[in-house]
């Protein structure tokens, strides 16, 4: 059954500010003289949207900035209404949005716990029940009878998410609040809600912009773009087509030469000239196959003359998650190089990634470990499924070696390495 029911929203806004004192006269005069005045051009945040969500469902929306991701959760947790269109929600829901928004900085966080929890829909017994579980999960007990403005902003959103997450809803509408306080901290949320998931069988909307929470955490997922849903499936499904759109974008804005997602950080004493892709046999490529050798041929120009220099080199994904990597600095007689133009090789054997794209990093550091020259995004790469593979590429990231033993025979796959070689 369903518990949510969205059919065919639309939401707009007027863009601009208020008119100038001379827009604002030209509008009046238009209209005693009867015509229509110029009024601020439409935004549509939510263009036709419709869906619905079954009970106990996870549903994840995605896309990227601007999408109309929030203003989609805020219309559900009826913060906002549509312009057009019509919005149904059984039953009571607990929306986790802007954590920490609505405490009072002159109440303490006990204070705070009962003020915010009544918003939410809690009574003061259910509250008071859960009291010391929400103070706990805060790690908040020493600071609790005292005002909130003296709290960290961390402190803060840690109480925010405790009071948030202890509502016994059945939708809970999630925004971005994974992400909240340390890493240990961020654990403990994470928990918290597959619990929420498993345990309580709530239905759940999750809006992230960590893709690979939203495959984890979400049976279904939605992919916004422009106010428009394009997608609507099954997570792993519309999670790798966000990915694939995403890397399009990032290799079409290469191709024509547009600026890219790149992070170049350099003290000026090395000039990085081009980087090529190879082939085994040194011809210069786009895209491999998983599993072949990867060949990264850097060219680059020093200023001046280094002592033993290390070069490091490694590739990531197009969202900045490091993959592989090597440093001159494992070689046993590191060279010193003098002024002038250098070229440098980066060989995996055997690059044992799936399908997609990918990007090189490079950095350069002195014998002192002084950094020279650090960029990341400086070239992309596409690798194409081999072809005897199987397997979907949502299922694992990595073609490592295994070896596989069959009625007492065993059948090994192909080893991978890394191995960097220089020439002047």
């Amino acid at each position: 059954m369903a518990i949510i029911e969205v059919n065919h929203i639309t939401k707009e806004y007027r863009l601009g500010a208020l008119h100038s004192f001379k827009q604002t006269l030209h509008n009046t005069l238009a209209r005693l003289r009867g015509d229509t005045p110029q009024g601020r051009p439409l935004f549509k945040a939510l263009d036709d949207i419709d869906f619905k969500v079954e009970e106990g469902e996870v549903l994840g929306i995605i896309g990227h900035n601007g999408a109309g991701k929030s203003t989609l959760l805020k219309m559900l947790a009826r913060i906002s209404v549509p312009t057009r269109g019509t919005i149904t929600v059984k039953g009571k829901v607990a929306p986790l949005i802007e954590v920490g928004a609505g405490l009072v900085p002159d109440l303490t966080g006990r204070e705070n716990i009962y003020l915010n929890g009544s918003i939410l829909g809690m009574r003061r017994a259910e509250i008071a029940r859960n009291f010391d579980q929400i103070v706990a999960f805060a790690e908040l007990e020493e600071f609790i009878d005292t005002p909130i403005k003296r709290y960290s902003s961390g402190m803060q959103v840690r109480l925010g998410f405790s009071i948030a997450t202890s509502v016994d809803a059945d939708i809970l509408i999630v925004d971005e609040v994974l992400a909240v306080g340390d890493l240990a901290f961020q654990r403990k949320c994470f928990d918290r809600m597959e619990q929420i998931i498993k345990g309580n069988g709530s239905t759940v909307l999750l809006v992230s912009h960590n893709i690979r929470q939203v495959q984890r955490m979400c049976t279904r997922s939605i992919l916004l773009d422009h106010g428009r849903i394009i997608a609507d499936g099954k997570a792993s499904d519309v999670t790798e087509m966000f990915y694939q759109h995403s890397n399009e974008k990032v290799l079409s804005d290469q191709q024509n030469k547009l600026t890219v997602n790149r992070r170049v950080k350099t003290s000026g004493e090395v000039e990085l000239l081009g980087i090529d892709i190879l082939s085994r046999e040194g011809q210069c490529i786009d895209q491999i196959e998983s599993g072949d050798i990867l060949r990264v041929r850097v060219k680059f120009k020093l200023l001046r003359s280094l002592e033993k220099p290390e070069i490091v080199v490694g590739t990531h994904t197009t969202d900045f998650l490091y993959l592989t990597a090597s440093s001159t600095a494992m070689l046993d007689d590191r060279p010193n190089l003098c002024a002038g133009v250098h070229e440098i090789e980066y060989i995996v054997e055997s690059y044992p990634l799936v399908a997609g794209n990918y990007c090189v990093r490079i950095a350069f550091f002195d014998s002192n470990r002084r950094p020279l020259f650090s960029g990341e995004t400086l070239k992309i790469f596409s690798v194409k499924a081999a072809l005897r593979e199987t397997l979907e590429p949502e299922l694992r990231k990595l073609n490592v070696q295994t070896r596989w033993r069959l009625n007492g025979e065993i059948y090994p796959t192909i080893a991978t390495c890394d191995t960097i070689q220089m020439s002047n």
